[in-house]
């Protein structure tokens, strides 16, 4: 590699070693990985539970369709006159 530079040549050189110890078996996400996956899962169980609060709150109520609520008058026009 005559391109690199001194310094990244360097670098290079130690993570080389500092990889070469590492037993690839035993490399684990550790307590970090715990404690950001932990604050994740709380996070979301919140976010859910707000939702659910807040859909609880919602009152909708569909209107009929234009063309439902015209065919029912007409049918109910029909009988009435039948």
């Amino acid at each position: 590699m005559p391109d690199m530079s001194a310094s990244a040549n360097l670098a290079m050189t130690h993570m080389a070693t500092l990889a070469k110890e590492l037993d690839e078996n035993k490399v684990t996400p550790g307590v970090l990985g715990f404690l950001v996956f932990a604050a994740l899962a709380v996070g979301v169980w919140a976010l859910m539970k707000s939702m659910n609060r807040h859909m609880g709150r919602v009152n909708f109520e569909e209107e009929p369709e234009p063309d439902t609520a015209a065919g029912a008058s007409k049918k109910q026009a029909r009988g009435s006159a039948a």
